[in-house]
């Protein structure tokens, strides 16, 4: 296995504004930060820039999550609504359950970033992580955040925590690894029930 990525970026598209920028000013900021700390890796996978078309994207995505140090999920309430991001979740707790036996995990791979919290509560997917954080209050008048004091502290708390399984994963994965053999799993359920539509009958 090669190390290619330190972190697959999880994320539900969004057609307008500001689930665009937030996407694009976090890319910069742990872009920025986990630079250092590389040595010949693309810090980020993203789907909308590293793939092509064609056939096998499953197995396009299967092999970049196996070949990526971690996650970084951003959270919306659009992300548990579509089966292929809870997919790629459910992807990335195999291969944590994987690499917990090369290593002793010092955390989750699974980094949530709330962007937008939800109208309800958060998912025990995200909620019972041993560390997320909370960007909700990010605007479209909010500052870039590579430079943003606000949030500096949390994108540092995220780069210590990519760049501490990075050197755990270049010591520990086995020789002769092979991420081509990694597969998506299926679908997962949804993560909430769904509410009855129908109103009670008297």
């Amino acid at each position: 296995m090669t190390i290619r990525y330190g972190c697959f970026f999880s994320y539900a598209h969004g057609r307008h504004e500001l689930m665009q920028r937030f996407k694009t000013t976090l890319v910069d900021a742990l872009r920025c930060y986990l630079e250092p700390y590389f040595d010949d890796e693309d810090e980020l996978f993203i789907d909308s820039e590293q793939l092509g078309g064609g056939d096998d994207l499953d197995r396009k995505i299967a092999r970049a999550m196996c070949e990526s140090v971690c996650m970084v999920l951003i959270y919306t309430p659009k992300y548990e609504a579509h089966a292929y991001t809870r997919r790629e979740y459910a992807a990335m707790r195999l291969l944590e359950a994987e690499r917990a036996t090369w290593y002793p995990l010092p955390s989750r791979l699974i980094i949530p970033v709330i962007m937008t919290q939800h109208p309800e509560r958060l998912p025990p997917q995200v909620s019972d992580a041993s560390f997320y954080v909370d960007f909700s209050r990010f605007t479209m008048a909010t500052a870039d955040l590579k430079s943003n004091p606000e949030f500096l502290p949390d994108i540092a708390k995220m780069v210590r925590r990519i760049v501490t399984h990075y050197q755990y994963l270049k010591k520990c994965t086995p020789p002769g690894h092979d991420c081509n053999q990694f597969v998506l799993p299926d679908v997962p359920p949804p993560w909430r029930e769904i509410p009855d539509p129908t109103f009670p009958k008297k």
